[in-house]
């Protein structure tokens, strides 16, 4: 593969930075690793790479406060940003901010490729502005009503069971729904749900 895509890893585990910085490697992708948020904005031109690995808690600046950072500084590549126990709404939180994608860890390495990919190609041909595609209107127009309210409910970050409690209805049944949101909305991951919820415009606030 001759793809010398650069890849930016702003991780503050050594062990997951050197497993990245390998598997990338591997595919063909040149790849620079930073400890920290300050060593990134310190020592890396931010706007050089072509795609930025992100993780968001960090010891001293978060994931979250440098992806402001770099919007504020009008960097525009794709971010993918890394959770680690399920921490659904801060990654909701980061897409918010402009990054292109978030994946739970751990994460196989399959997985991880194909959301760095997904996030190269999606960026790089983007739609046009304030425009949502149809097909994915469409999807979003088939939902019950109860079902609009449990993914408006999980776009805010909630839990299932955060969401049954809101919602008056028992974690199951929310699993249940869940699972029917995925199917209709032709989602594979919750990540993946959330992105495609966002971009047809379902931006609840917080209650």
């Amino acid at each position: 593969m001759a793809d010398r895509t650069l890849i930016s890893i702003v991780d503050d585990d050594e062990a997951v930075r050197d497993s990245l910085e390998a598997l990338l490697l591997a595919e063909g992708f040149a790849v620079i690793g930073f400890s920290s948020a300050e060593a990134f904005l310190a020592e890396g031109d931010a706007s050089s790479a072509d795609c930025c690995l992100l993780d968001v808690r960090m010891p001293g600046m978060d994931g979250l406060t440098l992806l402001r950072k770099l919007g504020e500084m009008g960097v525009t590549v794709p971010i993918v940003v890394m959770t680690g126990h399920g921490d659904v709404p801060m990654a909701v939180k980061a897409m918010k901010l402009g990054a292109a994608d978030f994946i739970e860890k751990p994460f196989d390495a399959r997985t991880m490729l194909a959301t760095i990919r997904t996030a190269l190609k999606t960026w790089r041909t983007p739609p046009p502005a304030a425009t949502v595609d149809p097909a994915l209107a469409e999807r979003l127009g088939r939902l019950t009503p109860r079902e609009r309210e449990v993914l408006e409910e999980l776009v805010a970050g909630r839990s299932n069971k955060e969401v049954g409690l809101e919602l008056g209805i028992s974690p199951r049944t929310v699993e249940i729904h869940r699972a029917r949101l995925m199917e209709k909305m032709a989602a594979d991951s919750l990540a993946h749900l959330v992105r495609l919820a966002l971009e047809a415009g379902v931006d609840p606030a917080d209650r």
